[in-house]
């Protein structure tokens, strides 16, 4: 093809039009000129120097399935042959014959590690599905920490039951839980209490108060933190909101008095963003629609007496009926989640 276009072009042709003829782009003969060989997709192209021969993949197939070989990955099979004075092929070559022979899967008696799903719940309404976790409290003794023990409502984000004592055991935290479900007046009712795998959550004493109270457990994959992430993220909003103390606690009344005005102020005066800034008690309450209702009116009124100021529709006040645990594994509530 080359030697076609230099004639045409030494007959007086254009390069251009000589390459229309024989399909080929003017760049390609550039590139052929300065590399003698076609890259183009599809080209017949002669074998690397350096591919394996079907006598030696064999070769390879055949010391994998030695009965010596039969239980050891390639990163132990190569230096054992070396160890002898035999090099057949690399490590990641071993591989690739084996995945090509479809022989690459896990070796000797040892299982494919378990996976485990997402742990995903629903809620339509408070009292629910509630998170909680434990967070540790500054003391002004170094080594010495305080323990924030925190239940919190999915659904309303309202925080339902607090505590800080000076040890973290499992004991401590069932008495929270029975107290906080005689709080809510939930003898009866159906409740799911999602954790992470601290010893607290999965303590026998725990467990136990959850069994006779009829409340369903849920834990997080391991080391998977985003699995609790409403607990963590209103752990990080206590501790960088405008009334974390600048000093450590002196004393464990004093943990429990700022514990206690930060609750108050999370719950009646805090606007969530995850529930169009509402307060997480007007959501508890059931005062979130109403509210949201007035603010809608409002913008309608403010459109109305200045439409010049309005390129669309007004912003969206409305809340999602449904809220989910882990919501981005769950393709129903992602759905609806859309749908408000």
């Amino acid at each position: 093809m080359m030697a076609l276009i230099d004639e045409a072009v030494a007959a007086g042709a254009r390069r251009d039009k000589a390459c229309e003829e024989l399909d080929v782009s003017v760049r390609t003969v550039q590139r052929w000129s300065h590399r003698a060989e076609d890259g183009r997709p599809g080209a017949v192209r002669a074998a690397p120097s350096n591919k394996l021969s079907e006598a030696e993949r064999e070769q390879v197939l055949a010391i994998a399935n030695q009965p010596e070989h039969a239980s050891l990955a390639p990163h132990q099979i190569v230096p054992r042959l070396a160890d002898k004075g035999v090099y057949v092929a690399s490590e990641s070559t071993f591989y690739r014959v084996l995945k090509a022979a479809n022989q690459q899967h896990r070796r000797g008696r040892a299982r494919r590690p378990s996976r485990r799903v997402v742990t995903t719940h629903r809620a339509d309404g408070p009292n629910q599905l509630w998170c909680w976790d434990i967070t540790w409290l500054p003391t002004t003794v170094k080594g010495q920490f305080y323990y924030w023990y925190m239940m919190k409502d999915v659904y309303s984000r309202k925080l339902v039951a607090n505590e800080v004592q000076g040890s973290e055991t499992s004991e401590l935290a069932a008495r929270l839980l029975v107290s906080a479900t005689l709080r809510e007046g939930l003898a009866g009712r159906p409740l799911v209490l999602h954790s992470d795998n601290g010893s607290a959550m999965k303590g026998s004493t725990m467990l136990a108060a959850m069994q006779n109270l009829g409340v369903m457990p849920s834990f997080s994959r391991p080391r998977v933190s985003n699995d609790n992430a409403h607990a963590e993220t209103l752990f990080r909003t206590a501790k960088y909101c405008p009334l974390w103390p600048q000093k450590p606690f002196a004393t464990l009344d004093d943990a429990r008095a700022w514990v206690q005005r930060f609750v108050q102020w999370y719950n009646e005066e805090h606007r969530h963003s995850g529930i169009k800034y509402v307060t997480p008690a007007q959501r508890h309450r059931g005062e979130a629609p109403e509210l949201l209702q007035r603010r809608v009116a409002v913008y309608e009124a403010a459109r109305e007496r200045q439409p010049q100021r309005w390129s669309g529709e007004i912003r969206n006040w409305s809340l999602a009926t449904t809220v989910c645990l882990n919501p981005e594994r769950d393709i129903d509530c992602r759905q609806k989640r859309k749908a408000a």
